[in-house]
């Protein structure tokens, strides 16, 4: 098999050779199956070898690989000389190489799978983990944000102490308040929110004082004091031309970035997008939002070709039904909408533009900016956009500036 990679009668004795040689063609053909661009396989199979050189001049067997063993390699090849490595950056891409060479290898037996982390240091609290699962079977929350507030609950229980009933205001507050000195405003608040939530939850289990979540300060902000970042429609098209070309990754940028666009979705929507959500008999799309709430949108003509087009050569992968995936091997879904933002922002820089943000909900607040240029009524711009107050939805109004200098009443003179 990995003659698909090398053809020097030298180089393959040589990979064949030692204790990684009886597994090394296996190894290739799982590269090559998982997708894997063949420069990127050639390096894992290199380093393949040189971990098993590397085993066997320690007198070692490859049974004996663990952790510990693939640490040392790192070291050695950060600090020693190999005489039969070769391939370019050798350290950043063998470390990687030598993990999945592992995993191959526990994989067919020959090594044994890591034991179970049994840290209770990284033991989650049993009232963090009651409240984690009560908030996301009642309020709908999403692992990510079950993990963000499962952190600030795990904080406050370190910081005040696992008696709840001992806590107070004034306490709350201090905590709050050095822990703020220690962050940045955005990490405050999502703080502020995963604390509220909890001291709720206390209260409703009856294990806490009922108002205990207002002893919880809140950070000066006004969400309407500034306008809503967005790109304008030349910047827009510009956008969407940064994606054209006919590659796999390419076309899925393109669908993305129509999908954000056009319908102002949010990053973890198009991250969760699976194949049944698309009716393409109907022309729909059906969303499953924040809270579950569950919305069932027109899909828009162009994005809808631009999804059927990558759709066309995307990755045939078994195991998932989301629709958008990875652009690079092993070919996976988006962890999260994280990946979804990193689209957007490659793309913002292939494409030439200096936004004031560069994630996905950039794209959210461009849709919604140009519905209401287009004269799209503010409830029916709350509704694409699944905002659950008009007061959300009212945010946009300020963008449209014609709108405002009809209305807006001439400064007074003042007089000497």
């Amino acid at each position: 098999m990995i003659e698909k990679y090398f053809s020097a009668p030298k180089t393959l004795r040589r990979l064949r050779s030692g204790l990684s040689g009886p597994y090394i063609d296996g190894f290739a053909k799982s590269l090559s199956e998982k997708g894997y661009a063949h420069a990127t396989a050639i390096r894992y199979l290199r380093a393949a070898a040189r971990l098993g050189v590397f085993v066997q001049r320690r007198s070692g067997v490859l049974a004996e690989i663990d952790v510990n063993t693939l640490q040392a390699f790192r070291r050695h090849l950060l600090f020693g000389r190999c005489p039969r490595g070769s391939g370019g950056r050798t350290g950043y891409h063998a470390h990687f190489g030598v993990k999945l060479f592992h995993r191959y290898l526990i994989q067919r037996g020959i090594c044994l799978s890591p034991p179970p982390a049994t840290d209770a240091e990284h033991a989650v609290p049993s009232l963090v983990s009651s409240f984690a699962a009560w908030y996301q079977m009642h309020r709908g929350v999403t692992q990510p944000t079950v993990r963000l507030y499962s952190r600030g609950a795990t904080q406050l229980l370190a910081g005040l102490g696992k008696d709840v009933r001992t806590w107070s205001a004034h306490r709350l507050r201090v905590f709050l308040l050095d822990q703020a000195n220690q962050c940045g405003a955005e990490t405050t608040q999502k703080l502020i929110t995963s604390l509220r939530a909890f001291l709720r939850y206390l209260s409703f289990c009856g294990e806490a004082r009922q108002d205990l979540d207002g002893a919880i300060p809140a950070i000066a902000h006004w969400r309407l004091a500034s306008l809503p970042p967005c790109l304008s429609a030349d910047e827009l098209k510009r956008l969407i031309a940064a994606c054209d070309g006919g590659t796999p990754t390419r076309r899925r940028d393109r669908a993305i970035i129509l999908l954000l666009s056009r319908l102002g979705l949010r990053a973890g929507d198009v991250a969760q997008l699976r194949g049944p959500d698309v009716d393409w008999e109907s022309g729909t799309l059906q969303v499953i939002g924040k809270g579950r709430y569950q919305v069932r949108l027109p899909l828009p003509q162009d994005a809808g070709d631009a999804l059927l087009r990558y759709l066309d050569c995307r990755p045939r992968v078994d195991h998932t039904d989301r629709i958008f995936l990875r652009g690079i091997a092993p070919f996976r879904p988006f962890v999260s909408g994280d990946g979804v933002s990193g689209v957007v922002s490659r793309a913002l820089q292939r494409a030439g533009i200096e936004a004031p943000t560069r994630g996905a909900h950039l794209l959210r607040h461009t849709a919604a900016t140009e519905m209401l240029r287009n004269g799209v009524p503010l409830d029916r711009i709350g509704l694409v956009l699944r905002h659950r107050s008009i007061d959300m939805s009212a945010y946009y109004a300020k963008v449209d500036v014609d709108l405002l200098r009809q209305i807006a009443q001439p400064w007074p003179e003042v007089k000497p």
